[in-house]
């Protein structure tokens, strides 16, 4: 590991006036410290961020703020996220296992860096890590990998299961820099690859994250988070889906889609959402939803699996919404 200096900020300010374009903030440290063990992220200084008082979950007029270094567990098991956004409670207790979930963080949650063999390994060319080298990806061992969204320059997935749900909610993410405060809707925080893969999100250097805000819903009673893995505890989705919806009288009167394990970033299903809007929860209108999300998607050789997967994995997200929530 590459030798770095150490500072323990206790404000906000300072966090942000010590950081550097070579410094990484540091809460959990549940996947950054794995990086720099592996030398993908060399960073010359980690400022420790856990003395800020940034973990309060709490309501506001328009819903509910989780602080940046609210636990993942304790975010999980919140009243106020149980009971007015269980699709994000759901996603949260799948991802990991309980020893990280109480250590990670939400901000560094929404930081996890993409998901692929060929990132982690330094003797492997990556667009990521050293831009301009290729995407070993594309041609090797994809099973894992992105079916839409991608590029001629990266084919990595994120790993989150939060985010997937936070994309479906609607969520803000709120930072502070050097030039001030400023609100990232979700569906803008992380980005696609495009020709600069290394860049995966929208926060400026120097930037820290304090707050998620979630808006008000009415998606408490019938929303669930599916998740396909390869084993049922401590795994990355092969695919998984976000649903949420606002049924009444037989009738959706608003829903949201997500999918994760399938792109950049995750992604969100507008095409199904404009199908579902106005139309009977049933299993014909599920599937029409589930064709027009995956319309565009683009299999490799090991992962072209994904496409059906992800349509399966929609159907039954949104069967199991239309059931009622169960927390």
């Amino acid at each position: 590991m590459k030798p770095f200096a150490y500072l323990r900020a206790t404000e906000i300010s300072t966090a942000i006036e010590s950081a550097t374009s070579q410094t990484k903030f540091i809460a959990g440290g549940t996947n950054l410290l794995d990086l720099m063990k592996e030398g993908v992220e060399q960073p010359d200084r980690l400022i420790d961020i856990t003395r800020i008082q940034l973990a309060q979950i709490q309501s506001t007029s328009n819903g509910v703020r989780i602080g940046a270094l609210a636990k993942n567990s304790d975010t999980a098991n919140h009243p106020l996220i149980r009971t007015r956004y269980p699709l994000l409670s759901q996603a949260l207790l799948a991802g990991a296992s309980p020893q990280l979930r109480n250590m990670a963080s939400v901000g560094g949650n929404l930081l996890q860096r993409t998901r692929c063999y060929y990132f982690y390994d330094t003797s492997a060319p990556c667009n990521k890590r050293q831009p301009g080298s290729g995407c070993a990806a594309i041609e090797g061992y994809n099973r894992i990998h992105a079916i839409l969204g991608t590029s001629d320059s990266c084919i990595a997935t994120h790993p989150s299961d939060m985010c997937v749900a936070l994309t479906a909610l609607d969520a803000v993410v709120q930072v502070s820099g050097a030039k001030g405060d400023r609100a990232i809707p979700f569906a803008e925080f992380h980005r696609l690859p495009g020709d600069t893969p290394q860049i995966e999100t929208a926060l400026q250097p120097g930037e820290l994250i304090t707050a998620v805000d979630l808006p008000n819903s009415g998606f408490a009673e019938n929303s669930h988070y599916f998740k396909v893995r390869d084993r049922t505890s401590y795994a990355f989705a092969v695919v998984s889906a976000a649903a949420a919806l606002d049924i009444n009288n037989g009738t959706i009167q608003n829903a949201r889609m997500a999918l994760g394990g399938v792109a950049h970033k995750p992604w969100r299903a507008v095409e199904a959402e404009k199908i579902l809007i106005g139309a009977k929860p049933n299993e014909q209108t599920f599937q029409a939803a589930a064709e027009a999300t995956l319309k565009g998607a683009k299999g490799y050789k090991h992962n072209a699996f994904k496409v059906e997967l992800g349509k399966r994995a929609i159907v039954r997200s949104l069967t199991i919404a239309t059931e009622g929530t169960a927390v």
